[in-house]
């Protein structure tokens, strides 16, 4: 989301990176052993596309490029959404900036209230058969709609999403409630984006500071956070960080790669140093303890159904 967009002002608000630093942070991480780059035709309203397609142009195949579709990239009525006409438009200009022929993984990057889910699966299918997409996914859907796609997918025998990218992060554990169970039932994959919460879980962000003046949200508070308690948590990070001889972001990081459901977490680095440090979070192993501990200062407040979840399945087991 970082790379290319100076006169998109979303992607401003980012830092937007030009070509020669993008191309240095992606073969850097290409070096550490990353295979996964996930971009959006939207992001930087087609630059960064344009900046990984450059990039991977001659590595096309050793890598596994993901992008998106839904956002708005025009202001005609026809340049938005996930209408036959749009995706399809919006497929065949991703190509052409990534410079390839295929789209290993194509997400709906939102849900479309106005285009019917028959339409938006059956576009979809057509696209992998045609060859010009491998696989199919969703971003930012509640679990009912995830469903609703996929018995949609299973009743018309169409391809179903393969995998489903959320924000997920530990100031932000939302996804818990019911889109990680619906993905543990429907065995799809798990993406996060914002594993650090716009740069919350940096370890910049202290009681009293707003994270300096290159804090990202001090110009975009995104995705929301309950400061406070957020507080809380980093105080506990710190606390382990310093058992790791690691950084808070590592721990985060870390904590997130310790969850069950989750496939594999999208680092946003905006220098090369930033990469490192993030990837650093790999090689990790959380005790069981401090996962206690970290669990304990962040875990959801109960909400109905799930007040007391043993209460609808205790008299269902052997005493």
């Amino acid at each position: 989301m970082t790379f290319g967009g100076k006169n998109d002002p979303m992607s401003s608000l980012m830092g937007a990176l030009e070509l020669r630093e993008a191309s240095k942070i992606i073969e850097e991480a290409l070096e550490a052993g990353i295979n996964f780059i996930d971009t959006a035709n939207v992001y930087g309203l087609g630059e960064s596309e344009e900046i990984i397609g450059e990039t991977l142009k001659q590595k096309r195949h050793d890598v596994v490029i993901a992008t998106k579709v839904g956002f708005r990239m025009g202001s005609g009525a026809n340049q938005v959404g996930l209408s036959r006409k749009h995706i399809i438009r919006e497929v065949e200009e991703s190509l052409r900036r990534l410079q390839t022929d295929y789209i290993d993984l194509l997400q709906i990057h939102r849900p479309d209230s106005l285009t019917e889910w028959e339409e938006i699966l059956r576009v979809l299918d057509d696209l992998v058969t045609s060859g010009k997409v491998r696989y199919i996914g969703a971003s930012n859907l509640q679990g009912w709609q995830i469903m609703k796609a996929n018995e949609t997918s299973s009743r018309l025998g169409l391809g179903r999403f393969k995998s489903f990218q959320s924000y997920y992060s530990l100031v932000g554990r939302e996804a818990e409630r019911e889109i990680i169970p619906v993905i543990k039932d429907q065995n799809m994959g798990l993406l996060i984006w914002s594993p650090l919460a716009g740069g919350f879980l940096t370890g910049k962000y202290v009681k009293g500071t707003e994270g300096g003046a290159d804090g990202r949200r001090m110009k975009f508070q995104f995705p929301p956070v309950h400061v406070e308690k957020g507080y809380e948590i980093l105080g506990v990070l710190e606390h382990i960080a310093q058992f790791h001889q690691s950084t808070v972001p590592q721990i985060a990081l870390a904590w997130l790669l310790h969850q069950p459901a989750v496939t594999s977490v999208i680092l946003g680095a905006k220098r090369p140093e930033q990469l490192r440090e993030n990837l650093g979070a790999a090689d990790i192993v959380l005790t069981n303890d401090q996962l206690l501990q970290i669990d304990e200062v962040s875990k959801l407040q109960p909400e109905y159904p799930l007040w007391d979840p043993t209460a609808y399945t205790a008299d269902r087991y052997p005493i």
